[in-house]
């Protein structure tokens, strides 16, 4: 892979990298989910960055949120404009260092960004899962991702990081296999969701489901529900922004226009980034994944699954030393929730280190270049095992 300046001139990228594809339990050899229901086979895409070293301990998993993918860096083609999600914080000499640690980044089961999800095709019916898909669960995700991580011949990762969704995966591979997590850095998330979480993600699964082209499912021959995702969208990306970032981004300004319209046209800018951004979500993602993932989120409770109802009780088996990151306008996820976290962390003994980092982007600061927080991460990383 050849290095060379990212399109944006701001330092050296990965260069140009390719999605891969692992396909495993294939029948009879199916992965059992939390549910009880038997899938297989399952094909996960993921995508490597840097070298994994002779004695294979430099390894770093980076998880990603709800709508993203395993493309965490560098670029698919000379001609590509976008790189990956994370690009100003992996690659040579960044926060997460190419030159240093072998990066692996793949798409969550249930999704629709090359890993098997409810758009895949069904092996028993030559059609779309649909809603055939079994319910998935963080944990189910987790499954999967260690199953790749020993495919790539490795036993025990130096990290794993991510924010969001990805921060659940964190925590759930902290709990779940922590003889394989040296190190972990969950950014912007939560031991479990609050009522507030759960009430946006079901509004904006019953915007999609009121759809009259969702079909209960089945619309991949067909009409998609492009309204009803576009409208999940804009609720969810109100979540993640901020009242600071709303008021400092469109305040009350007019779109194009010196006055109101007087219908019911996007007269204000802030209405007419929203549709922009739900007009180009439904170009790239699966309706029937929203509604998994955003499940799979709302499920998602360390204490009930691993402490019986106590967040001390459910991180007892964990030994990951641990960098935990929050924003103080990130209101989806604020930090009260990651002060319980470095609590419960805390209450076990472990090694945990905690900053609330001041950004007035809302939730979605984690995904923005910020020089503390890429800072904090390279020491971090560059301390494990001391």
């Amino acid at each position: 892979m050849s290095e060379y300046l990212d399109h944006a001139g701001a330092g050296v990228s990965i260069g140009l990298v390719e999605t891969r594809n692992f396909t495993f339990a294939d029948p009879p050899g199916e992965i059992i989910l939390e549910s009880g229901s038997r899938l297989g086979p399952v094909t996960i895409a993921y995508e490597t960055y840097g070298r994994l070293n002779r004695e294979k301990d430099n390894a770093i998993l980076i998880c990603h949120a709800l709508s993203g993918d395993a493309h965490v860096a560098g670029y698919h083609d000379p001609e590509d404009t976008k790189p990956g999600w994370w690009e100003h914080m992996v690659g040579p000499g960044k926060g997460i260092d190419t030159n240093r640690y072998f990066v692996i980044c793949s798409n969550i089961l249930g999704s629709c960004m090359g890993s098997t999800g409810p758009c895949t095709c069904n092996p028993n019916t030559a059609e779309p899962y649909a809603l055939d898909f079994p319910v998935v669960t963080i944990g189910d995700m987790v499954n999967v991702q260690k199953a790749l991580v020993h495919f790539l011949g490795i036993d025990v990762l130096h990290a794993v990081v991510g924010g969001s969704i990805g921060g659940m995966q964190v925590l759930e591979w902290c709990v779940r296999f922590p003889e394989m997590v040296k190190s972990a850095i969950p950014l912007a998330t939560t031991i479990r969701h609050s009522a507030l979480a759960i009430a946006f993600n079901e509004v904006a699964r019953q915007a999609i489901m009121a759809d009259p082209n969702w079909n209960n499912g089945k619309y991949y021959d067909g009409p998609k529900p492009d309204l009803g995702l576009a409208v999940a969208r804009m609720i969810g990306h109100i979540t993640y922004l901020s009242d600071d970032s709303m008021r400092h981004k469109f305040g009350r300004r007019l779109q194009d226009k010196s006055d109101f319209s007087f219908n019911f046209d996007a007269d204000f800018q802030v209405e007419s980034y929203l549709r922009y951004q739900g007009k180009k979500f439904v170009e790239r993602f699966d309706a029937n994944s929203f509604l998994y993932i955003t499940k799979a989120a709302d499920y998602f409770d360390l204490a009930r699954e691993y402490g019986d109802g106590s967040d001390v009780d459910a991180f007892s088996g964990a030994t990951a030393k641990v960098l935990l990151i929050s924003f103080t306008s990130d209101w989806l996820y604020p930090t009260y929730q990651s002060r319980d976290i470095v609590k419960a962390l805390k209450k076990n003994g472990l090694d945990v280190s905690f900053c609330e980092i001041e950004a007035k982007w809302g939730h979605d600061a984690f995904l923005l270049p910020n020089e503390r927080m890429t800072s904090m991460i390279k020491g971090f990383l560059s301390h494990v095992g001391d």
